[in-house]
């Protein structure tokens, strides 16, 4: 299971202050599931981000942002962050917000 663990390190600071946070080991990296919903997570050197479906295809016209095609399609409402669209810790946080933003509207499992 291969995935950026100084990513990884950087998320869990930002996500500190988050209840119900859960790192689980899935799609080949680890994920960030928050109050029982996948939320971010990391694919190699790659940010995933459930962004959600109202804000998929603005999400992708942002810089190092492309289609999260893990099962040969793209998955509608998950994206993939190149390394590059996350270097400053200043857009990791904008990414993780989204993130959050669309897993704080589902009902809590």
């Amino acid at each position: 299971m291969a995935f950026d663990e100084g990513l990884a390190e950087r998320i869990r600071n930002l996500l500190r202050d988050q209840n119900n946070v859960v790192e689980k080991k899935m799609f080949g990296g680890l994920c960030f599931m928050v109050s029982g919903h996948m939320a971010v997570g990391i694919v190699n050197d790659k940010l995933m981000a459930r962004v959600g479906p109202d804000r998929y295809e603005e999400s992708l016209s942002k810089p190092h942002a492309h289609k999260m095609d893990f099962t040969g399609r793209p998955m509608k409402g998950m994206i993939y962050v190149s390394p590059e669209g996350v270097q400053k810790d200043q857009d990791l946080k904008l990414w993780l917000d989204t993130c959050l933003s669309f897993t704080s509207s589902l009902t809590p499992k």
